[in-house]
């Protein structure tokens, strides 16, 4: 098989799919570079997809310290709320007092910080919180409830904000835009090879039906996160990098049950080895409880999780609960690998999750940036420092011009352009734009896409013309759409990234859905169907 050259260098070469590298090509694009991104999977195909979907302070990383990494997490979250209110929502979660562990004292000083070290502007301040009819003193902040979700001997806690996140449909929101902009967004392409040639960057591109191409770049980013290392060791020679071996894997996991408790709210419950783990209402019908924290070694592609895990996050959990969980009540879990910066804790839960960023020395040749760790909330702000540490090693060659200052603290993502963030309203209007359609259809398409959502609907005036049906409202027009626009390629691509619908599906139905696809949209993906050229490409 030939192998294609690119003759003309790209400023920028991506390296991984994930938030951070997402994130890092929309930035650079949107600043004047030339850039292409590879990643060996889909988009969000691994990490990025196996978060607890939040984006928050981190309240937890008070107690190590990390005064620096919650106030820029606090500071992002409003941001990227006003960026993306479509997949981006405020929750409010409840903290139980438990006596036996971290005094109410220092409860109400960490919310106290979290509530003051940010920019919160949009988002309602911490208050007390009473449970099992329990009453407080009429100048109590505190709000009398009944809990049958929670245990009699919880009394009283602690409510405060943080935000939900779809976190694989953030990375592909941040795809389209960098591709909007011009990046050329390449998922499903491996880098094979990686060598300096003639101040130069000389790297071997494989995509997913084998076809090779040499592409010569001015810089590369290592985004790559579990497999930072293995990308330094495809290098000619010893990778440059004063952090060699500073690589640390962390394998998270979740687990979904049905429902346990009515409300919007979710809980932070403490457990005895000073971890925390979050139960939080999920796809109307679920509750997903997590995380996990866990040294790891071995492939990161194939991670899963484990028995011991399950039991950890019940027995955590019936602490707190009247009824108790079992493993037979798990319907559904998922795992990821963390590629944390090893600060040397010997405790895999504090290790720091700050990014840090290793950049190749300046007589090495053309520059290489590495890195590790990092939070999604983060992500923008992590890709802004990215491309300023860039910036005076790589000119921008397209324009001329030097490189522009910042501009993504203020811009929204696709479909983010919703007057005033004001969700509900944009799903009050649809609704009564599209009265042809179900009310949970348009709900769920204005959470998915919001104002993109116009894309599928248009042309259109009832459920039943979106062609083929496949359960929990999943169509043949949306799934034309995702191929089209969203980089979808295989049907977990659509049932389980770039939605959750897979969980509302039947198994007869997942697997008719699947092999209706494979039959629509075999192999050549990037070239539209007969059922999506309507979206062109």
């Amino acid at each position: 098989m030939s192998v294609a050259r690119q003759q003309k260098p790209v400023d920028i070469l991506v390296i991984g799919g994930g938030i951070n590298g997402v994130g890092i090509a929309r930035d650079a694009v949107g600043r004047g570079y030339s850039v292409i991104l590879c990643e060996r999977d889909d988009f969000a195909a691994h990490t990025s997809s196996a978060s607890t979907k939040l984006i928050h302070g981190g309240l937890r990383y008070l107690e190590q310290y990390e005064f620096k990494l919650v106030q820029e997490s606090l500071n992002e979250r409003e941001r990227l709320l006003r960026a993306a209110p479509h997949i981006i929502w405020p929750m409010r979660f409840i903290l139980p007092h438990h006596k036996g562990l971290r005094p109410a004292w220092l409860l109400r000083l960490g919310l106290f910080l979290y509530d003051h070290l940010g920019g919160r502007k949009m988002l309602p301040p911490t208050m007390r919180r009473r449970f099992a009819g329990t009453r407080g003193p009429a100048n109590d902040h505190a709000r009398p409830v009944t809990d049958a979700f929670l245990d009699e001997e919880f009394t009283f806690g602690f409510e405060y904000s943080d935000c939900w996140v779809e976190d694989a449909r953030l990375v592909v929101l941040n795809a389209l835009d960098a591709k909007t902009r011009g990046a050329q967004m390449r998922p499903r392409t491996a880098c094979k090879t990686l060598e300096r040639q003639d101040g130069l960057w000389r790297v071997l591109l494989e995509d997913a039906n084998g076809a090779k191409q040499w592409v010569l770049a001015r810089s590369v980013v290592n985004a790559a996160g579990p497999w930072v290392d293995d990308v330094l060791r495809r290098q000619g020679g010893e990778p440059n990098r004063r952090n060699a071996g500073n690589l640390r894997l962390v394998k998270g996991s979740h687990i979904v049950t049905r429902r346990l408790y009515d409300g919007d709210e979710a809980f932070i419950f403490q457990h005895t080895d000073g971890r925390i783990a979050f139960t939080i209402p999920y796809e109307q019908d679920f509750t997903l409880i997590g995380t996990t924290d866990l040294g790891f070694e071995g492939d990161a592609a194939n991670v899963e999780i484990d028995q011991e895990e399950i039991s950890y996050l019940c027995s955590l959990v019936n602490t707190y609960l009247h009824q108790s969980i079992s493993a037979d009540d798990v319907v559904w879990s998922y795992s990821g690998v963390r590629p944390l910066f090893d600060d040397q804790q010997d405790n895999a839960s504090v290790v720091t999750r700050d990014y840090v960023f290793d950049m190749s020395d300046e007589e090495a040749g053309a520059p290489l940036l590495s890195i590790f760790g990092g939070k999604i909330t983060t992500y923008r702000k992590m890709a802004e420092h990215a491309v300023d540490r860039l910036t005076g090693r790589v000119p921008i060659t397209n324009t001329g011009d030097q490189p522009r200052a910042p501009w993504t603290q203020d811009k929204t993502l696709p479909g983010g352009d919703i007057p005033d963030a004001d969700f509900d309203g944009f799903v009050e209007t649809q609704q009564k734009r599209y009265l042809g359609f179900s009310a949970a259809l348009i709900r769920r398409l204005a959470r998915a896409y919001g104002t993109r959502m116009d894309l599928i609907l248009d042309d259109h005036e009832t459920d039943e013309e979106l062609g083929k049906q496949f359960g929990a409202g999943l169509t043949e027009r949306e799934c034309a759409y995702l191929v089209a626009h969203e980089f979808a390629a295989k049907p977990e691509d659509i049932i389980w990234r770039r939605s959750k619908l897979g969980l509302h599906m039947t198994g007869a139905e997942i697997k008719a859905f699947s092999s209706w696809f494979e039959q629509a949209y075999p192999i050549e993906r990037e070239k539209p169907s007969r059922s999506s050229t309507k979206f062109g490409t």
